[in-house]
């Protein structure tokens, strides 16, 4: 589906968790690079108070978690999240009641490159939440308790120049030199991307990102 078809299914998606006084957790997920937090931004917008974005990234284990196990060299895999903690948030969302106090989740800060605690809130009365992130349909690890938490689960795609092409001008913007960039976009986040595409069938539907 397109960018605005989206839209209309997260208002359905909305329309529905006001109608039942519950909530809906929607999930984005794709390769690097593709647009998830692009579409979640653009959805966030549209729907406004009504939804919280949570992305998967602030369960990036720590830098210096990672050079001591030694994972840093391919940040961005599966093994160099908390996916266990992040199952664990949506679970949390997911039977949060009003009357409940609010949910805190990390988020990533991209600047320092590192997670931060309780920097979103999620109130208990918001009835759509948004999950975005590389690994919420791999079925395996601690990743494969998520699917069954989420309402619905869309994977974002994007011609693979162009996801090749963002993922460059990221690393550039985020401090790595032209050449380190390229490297990181093409190794690491490339093997990582056929992970994640190898999940593509689970999701409920496709959403095409020019």
């Amino acid at each position: 589906m397109t960018p605005e078809q989206a839209v209309d299914a997260a208002r359905v998606l909305l329309d529905a968790a006001l109608r039942a006084g519950g909530r809906r957790l929607l999930g984005l997920t794709g390769a690097p690079g593709a647009g998830k937090t692009t579409l979640a931004s653009a959805l966030r917008e549209a729907l406004g108070e009504q939804c919280v974005v949570v992305p998967m990234d602030g369960f990036h284990l720590a830098d210096v978690a990672l050079a001591r196990l030694g994972r840093a060299d391919r940040k961005g895999a599966p093994d160099t999240f908390d996916a266990a903690g992040y199952a664990a948030l949506l679970q949390r969302v997911r039977v949060s009641r009003p009357t409940d106090p609010p949910v805190w989740a990390p988020m990533f800060e991209r600047d320092l490159e590192q997670p931060i605690a309780g920097a979103i809130e999620i109130p208990p009365q918001t009835p759509l939440v948004i999950t975005e992130g590389n690994y919420l349909l791999l079925d395996e690890g601690p990743f494969a308790q998520v699917r069954a938490l989420l309402d619905e689960c869309w994977y974002v795609e994007a011609p693979e120049v162009l996801r090749q092409e963002r993922l460059i001008a990221r690393h550039l913007e985020f401090g790595k030199d032209p050449a380190a960039a390229r490297a990181w976009a093409l190794g690491p986040d490339e093997k990582n991307a056929r992970r994640i595409t190898a999940t593509r069938g689970r999701a409920d539907a496709v959403v095409e990102l020019g």
